[in-house]
């Protein structure tokens, strides 16, 4: 299928996974992350009418989206957006409101804001919100975007729970339906600074087909037709491959037990990096052998 929108998902940012700073009018550059990584920059410039494209803010995951919501806007605007608005849906019947829907339907890009990705998926999931979300981005120049929360919640299997400390115990990580953009992956977010990689073990070894992606702070992915990832902002994105796994304990052991892994393979890339989801080929940007495969160096 020949997806016409882009996923671009964000492993959250230090600060609060959020633009939540108190002086932010005074000192943004200084307090925005994302503003040195070029993330949101990217966005703008990714998106159908770049500075004039109409995005619209969804704050649904957050537990405080009259503080968040104003933020992105904010941070937005200082990068020259000039058509930017929240929409905030906080209940399954707002989801189903016209005058929503229609805000929706004229976006050119949406940014689901940090917070529960399980609020995103039992308030959203299932509505003619999340059904036109769907139509638009397989058929529109249309933007996804999400940070942690909404990150996780953009494939069609989405971690909810599990300590990261006993992340490889078996049954510590929950796992349920997200929104369903991209198959074929399951996403992890606040993923080094949390020491989320035994979440991401667990989900793979569960179901080896599916690509795992920890998404660092301050580090995203750009995604394309869904196959091609290109690595973006100033942190790590690391991707768990389970196709090779030559043993695990995972059927033998009971709930509560270590899990043992045999030969599961990882990749970590940087930005600029890029993943085809088609081949499972990684391509380093600044490969040593760029020359030999014929990539850029600049």
């Amino acid at each position: 299928m020949n997806i016409q929108g882009k996923l671009m998902i964000i492993g959250g940012a230090v600060d609060k996974g959020s633009f939540t700073e108190t002086d932010l009018d005074k000192n943004v550059a200084n307090n925005l992350n994302f503003f040195e990584t070029g993330i949101l920059k990217r966005l703008l410039l990714e998106s159908k009418h770049k500075e004039n494209s109409r995005i619209e803010v969804i704050t649904t995951a957050s537990k405080i989206p009259r503080e968040i919501g104003p933020e992105y806007v904010k941070a937005l605007e200082y990068l020259g957006a000039k058509n930017v608005s929240v929409l905030h849906i906080e209940k399954r019947e707002q989801a189903t409101s016209e005058e929503v829907l229609e805000k929706l339907r004229a976006a050119d890009v949406v940014i689901f804001t940090g917070g529960d990705q399980l609020r995103l998926t039992s308030i959203l999931g299932g509505t003619a919100f999340h059904d036109i979300i769907l139509e638009k981005y397989h058929n529109e120049d249309f933007i996804y975007a999400g940070t942690s929360a909404g990150a996780a919640a953009a494939s069609n299997n989405m971690i909810y729970q599990g300590s990261s400390s006993e992340a490889l115990l078996k049954g510590e990580v929950k796992i349920t339906s997200g929104l369903g953009l991209i198959d074929g992956v399951i996403i992890d977010t606040h993923f080094v600074q949390r020491g989320r990689i035994g979440r991401l073990f667990q989900a793979v070894v569960g179901n080896p087909k599916v690509l795992g992606i920890g998404l660092g702070e301050d580090t995203g992915l750009l995604i394309t037709n869904n196959t091609k990832m290109e690595a973006i902002g100033s942190g790590l994105v690391i991707l768990v491959d389970g196709r090779e796994i030559k043993d695990t304990n995972l059927t033998q052991v009971e709930l509560g037990q270590p899990i043992s892994i045999s030969h599961l393979v990882t990749h970590v890339m940087s930005m600029y990096d890029t993943f085809d989801l088609s081949t499972h080929k990684m391509f380093i940007r600044s490969s040593q052998y760029a020359d030999e495969l014929g990539l850029p160096t600049d």
